[in-house]
């Protein structure tokens, strides 16, 4: 292209673009675009800037305000600048006032040409601001902090988060996955779930399970590969009596895991379920599991029904196949029992089991009904310090900051289990690994679901696990083992 070429497409870009915009732009709506533009983007930008080099601020109201509200006025108040142009054009065309030639733009005024300049430099700043605002108002949406913390109605889940064994896992990792088509289903999903909390319609408690959770392979197996599942496992359980030395007992198992080997055998617990496995809940929370449907190894199937199943065939409710959080389905949202939580306490210290009578009266206080977390905290050390000072105030004069720091555990226990606001209290949310608490796996191992040819599905204990102590004040093979 020519000097005289260039000359004229810049002559006639200046007369037909950029003449017209600057006579059409000069009006209120547009300005006023500009200077909400220019104040949300500098507001946020300076937000970053104090985020990037000061302390973070882990506030989840801060985030919403300056990683969705203000993108949002920014991109807005650019919206405006073309709608006021929109307009005042639209007017003029109407009055009949559209002059025939625009006003002259001499590019020789140096003032007029640093007024060009700014604007192609707040151009684009402009253009990366809404980009980086785009960035990271979509990765704030995916933290755990605005998941469980700028909505109150998330507040038992994320207390259950945050000492759970996936505390440094994202939500998203389970509850969104990559790819496009399962964020936008994310988003879909969030937008319903906005629309119930703004009109006070969500549910109380939260609903559990997530019936929309993806399979396992796609969120559990992307960390806990299936081939390293072999092996067995020993696990220790302390528990406390209702007497006046809370009298210490323990329960040792070794669990036979199992999984899938190196050359592709099933053994233990996880090999076993590892293979093509189908079942029909008829409750919500699956826990009334009539029907269990096995491929074997031969590619027949075996039917398994309770006996309180008439008919052939499956029965209606929600049909599965079996995956990992048929069983591990509050790993990430874990509430205890009270009886556990308490004895898991008292065995870690933080319940001194010195203090007398303390199992027995922390369950009680545990077990109150109170109108909210906050009268809990009040009340549960109070009423602890007013049991020792009328049952045994030698106990509390000896060991007052002993009960003061249990009273303390109790109230920590309290605040991470029972919601009162959302309906959350022991036992709520029934936890399906074990079978001591809630049924679990007498869900189907309850030597009541029978196959035509008379086979049952197992309830021998020592296919998953082998008792080497049950409930003893000192059990030897702790001893043996070098552990106490």
């Amino acid at each position: 292209m020519s000097a005289g070429e260039n000359v004229a497409l810049l002559q006639k870009f200046r007369e037909h673009w950029v003449r017209p915009a600057l006579f059409f732009g000069n009006n209120p709506i547009s300005l006023a675009g500009g200077a909400i533009t220019t104040a949300s983007g500098v507001t946020m930008v300076g937000y970053w800037l104090v985020e990037l080099f000061g302390r973070p601020n882990d506030n989840p109201y801060l985030g919403i305000i300056f990683f969705l509200l203000l993108p949002a006025l920014f991109i807005g108040g650019l919206a405006l600048i073309p709608i006021g142009v929109f307009i005042r054009r639209k007017k003029l065309q109407l009055a009949g006032q559209i002059p025939v030639e625009f006003p002259k733009i001499d590019l020789n005024d140096r003032m007029f040409r640093h007024g060009l300049d700014i604007v192609l430099v707040a151009t684009i700043v402009n253009l990366l601001v809404v980009a980086m605002a785009s960035y990271r108002g979509a990765a704030y949406m995916d933290s755990p902090e605005f998941c469980g913390q700028s909505c109150h109605v998330m507040h038992p889940e994320f207390a259950a988060y945050k000492i759970s064994a996936h505390s440094h896992v994202d939500c998203v990792a389970c509850h969104i996955g990559t790819g496009a088509a399962s964020y936008f289903a994310a988003k879909v999903n969030g937008t319903k779930q906005l629309l119930e909390v703004t009109f006070d319609r969500y549910p109380t408690p939260i609903e559990s399970p997530v019936k929309n959770l993806r399979p396992a392979r796609y969120i559990c197996e992307g960390c806990h590969t299936p081939a390293r599942f072999v092996g067995e496992k020993l696990l220790v359980k302390s528990n406390f009596a209702d007497d006046e030395k809370n009298t210490q007992t323990q329960t040792v198992v070794v669990l036979h895991l199992g999984g899938q080997d190196s050359l592709s055998h099933l053994t233990g617990i996880h090999g076993v379920h590892l293979g093509h496995i189908e079942y029909v809940a008829t409750d919500p929370t699956r826990t009334t599991i009539p029907w269990v449907q096995k491929q074997n190894a031969d590619g027949t199937v075996t039917e398994f029904k309770s006996s309180t199943l008439k008919g052939d065939g499956a029965p209606a409710g929600e049909r599965r196949v079996l995956d990992c959080i048929d069983c591990h389905n509050r790993a990430a949202h874990t509430f205890m029992t009270a009886e556990d939580a308490l004895n898991r306490a008292m065995a870690d210290g933080a319940v001194s089991p010195e203090l007398p009578w303390i199992h027995k009266e922390g369950l009680e206080l545990l077990k109150t009904a109170y109108a909210s977390q906050d009268e809990a905290r009040a009340k549960i050390p109070e009423q602890l310090t007013a049991f020792y000072r009328g049952s045994n105030p030698e106990v509390l004069a000896a060991k007052a900051s002993v009960v003061k720091a249990a009273g303390d555990e109790l109230v920590t226990i309290y605040s991470q289990n029972v919601f009162p606001a959302m309906k959350v209290t022991w036992g709520t949310h029934p936890n399906h690994i074990g079978h001591m608490s809630y049924p679990g796996c007498f869900r189907c191992h309850d030597g009541d679901h029978n196959a035509k040819d008379g086979k049952s599905i197992t309830q021998d204990c020592a296919a998953c696990h082998n008792l080497l102590a049950v409930d003893e004040p000192k059990p030897k093979v702790l001893s043996d083992l070098g552990i106490q």
